[in-house]
């Protein structure tokens, strides 16, 4: 039997041999204290090494529409993955080797031209829940009306939930329900309102049906559309990217991944635009400066050299971060740090409290944030969420390429660019018309009604074209409210005065108000403006196909989270309603929830044999 190294020998030859010596070699003698730092900052290309990248550039360059072609073939992938369990579990058992092979891929440098990583069979199988943290879920419930006639709450654009409930149901398995935030589902999704008019920077569109889920109350939705501003009539940007390149980030479902969606997003910007990567491990450094965008090699190039590996200090690494895009400050400009990473930080500033004090002191300086969530196993989906709440910023979870595509691409002006910031709800009922009433979702996103006057409290911003839906379900006047009654007071007596009609004039007929208070950009005073909106008897079938699709991600979403508001609905109710209401659909977006839910419905009612 040949010894370890004689087979070591026998596989990979002696030119092979060689080429790893050397290479141990040259890490040995550009060694620093740093493991990580070594491999980011003293890999240094020779002539050959810039040649090869270069012709990997145009290579990546020439190659746009095969890699078009390639991406469209994933998503009919996607599409056609209503497979039984049995192939399933076949599926995941080949995922573990799949992703050895893809890691294999990837040399000392890290990463090639942009698609270059082929898509592994299937999804890497689902780590186990309890390895990731969410934040535990809470659930609204119903309100009445004279004890508290006003919701208020911030506006909400992230999709990380959507994405990641994508990544468990592909894999075979239904997601937790701490993990479920129902107007993520909701808004992953765009809608058909109109674009704003004159200078308020969206336009607000209401409507009101019968619930779905309860026959004797009335569902409301509330739909806010950012005005549109074309990428190329878009001011100039100062974009840092703060890259998380520790050990946990190895698998190819993190950095490699990372990398080419980085490369995806380099492709619409140019030279009104200046890059700059800084990076963190177990320490954190520049890797590249200031770079006007239209310089692609010299980006992919810095990013190819990126390898995994070491512990985590996201403090130091945002630190930096922030301190290089304050240096590099555009005044009415485009100024945004895009943190990637699992969230898994482990030595330096660890806690969430910790991190949320630094966060909050760093979105003073009117950079903006963007946190893009990666991988599975140790993912942190409640830490990047108060990262992205309190840093200004917005949160997505790249699960694929199609996922990159959509958030760093069709999605760009909007991750990008923002148009308003500290928007906030206040929806104030006519206790005339309505007894009760709950909001769907935004559990982590309420606020007390005196906040909503306070211009010192943080609220959520809207991108560019970005569309946000929020839905009440409210019990009519009239309907026995069913929800917990308040005791007897002990020290006085309540006046049970009977509820006065107003007069016509005053809004009579009017089921709601809503109030919508949001800041420019870079200021420091927040605006007001009101809509009502009067009262309907229109059936659910008969509601707009918006309406009725975003009723039916709503439905899906409380599913998962079992949720008995929703009454008796299953998931074959939600693939009636949203195959109904498909409507136009570009992006195949509409078209892949419902071949979810056919999955979900699979995983959750397996066939027995």
């Amino acid at each position: 039997m040949p010894t370890s190294k004689t087979s070591w020998f026998m596989k990979w030859g002696l030119g092979g041999a060689i080429a790893a010596m050397l290479v141990v070699v040259v890490i040995q003698k550009t060694a620093i204290k740093d493991p990580v730092t070594t491999q980011v900052f003293n890999t240094k290309d020779s002539s050959v090494d810039q040649l090869a990248d270069v012709t990997e550039m145009e290579q990546d360059i020439a190659s746009a529409p095969a890699i078009a072609r390639a991406e469209k073939k994933e998503v009919q992938r996607t599409r056609v993955m209503k497979k039984s369990m049995a192939k399933m579990k076949s599926r995941r058992a080949m995922a573990p080797q799949a992703s050895m092979e893809s890691v294999a891929s990837f040399g000392l440098k890290g990463g090639g031209a942009v698609g270059s990583i082929a898509p592994w069979p299937g999804h890497p199988p689902a780590a186990p829940a309890d390895t990731e943290s969410y934040a535990e879920a809470k659930v609204n419930e119903f309100i009445r009306v004279l004890d508290n006639p006003l919701s208020t709450f911030s506006v909400d654009v992230d999709t990380a939930s959507y994405s990641n409930m994508r990544r468990f149901i592909n894999n075979g398995t239904l997601p937790p329900k701490d993990s479920v935030k129902v107007e993520e589902f909701i808004n992953y999704f765009n809608y058909k309102y109109p674009a704003p008019t004159g200078k308020t920077p969206f336009s607000v569109n209401m409507e009101v049906a019968k619930s779905p889920w309860n026959s004797e109350y009335k569902l409301v939705r509330i739909g806010l559309k950012g005005k549109e501003i074309a990428l190329n009539s878009r001011p100039n940007s100062n974009l840092v990217f703060l890259l998380d390149v520790s050990g946990s980030m190895s698998n190819p479902n993190k950095l490699p991944l990372l990398k080419e969606s980085l490369k995806m997003l380099l492709r619409k910007l140019d030279e009104r635009d200046r890059i700059s990567i800084v990076v963190y491990a177990g320490a954190s450094g520049l890797v590249l400066k200031p770079t006007p965008a239209n310089k692609k090699v010299d980006i992919i190039q810095a990013l190819n050299r990126l390898n995994a590996g070491g512990s985590t200090n996201g403090g130091a690494g945002i630190e930096l971060a922030y301190k290089t895009a304050m240096e590099g400050y555009i005044k009415g400009g485009i100024n945004r740090v895009i943190l990637a990473t699992d969230g898994d930080f482990n030595v330096g500033t660890t806690g969430r409290s910790e991190l949320l004090k630094l966060i909050k002191k760093k979105a003073e300086s009117k950079i903006f944030l963007t946190v893009l969530g990666l991988g599975m196993g140790n993912y942190k989906d409640d830490t990047l969420e108060t990262l992205a709440q309190n840093g200004n910023g917005n949160y997505a979870y790249i699960d694929n390429m199609n996922e990159a595509k959509k958030v760093l691409n069709e999605d760009l002006s909007g991750t990008l660019m923002t148009i308003a910031k500290d928007v906030k709800f206040q929806v104030e009922f006519n206790p005339a018309k309505v007894s009760g009433y709950r909001l769907v979702g935004y559990e982590n996103r309420m606020l007390k009604a005196r906040d909503f006057n306070d211009d010192k409290k943080d609220a959520g911003e809207v991108g560019a074209g970005h569309t946000v839906t929020a839905f009440y379900e409210i019990i009519p006047a009239g309907v026995k409210f069913k929800g917990p009654g308040i005791d007897k007071l002990k020290y006085q007596v309540a006046k049970a005065e009977p509820v006065k009609v107003l007069k016509e004039e005053t809004g009579s007929a009017e089921l709601l108000t809503v109030k919508l208070r949001y800041k420019e950009p870079e200021g420091k005073t927040s605006t007001k403006v009101e809509f009502p909106l009067n009262g309907s008897n229109t059936e659910f079938k008969n509601a707009s196909e918006d309406f009725r699709f975003a009723a039916a991600v709503a439905t899906y979403a409380q599913i998962l989270k079992e949720d008995s508001r929703v009454g008796d609905k299953k998931l074959s109710d939600v693939l009636s309603i949203a195959k109904s209401a498909k409507g136009s659909d570009k992006y195949s977006y509409r078209q892949e929830f419902i071949e979810l839910v056919e999955l979900a419905n699979e995983i959750k009612n397996p066939v027995q044999k």
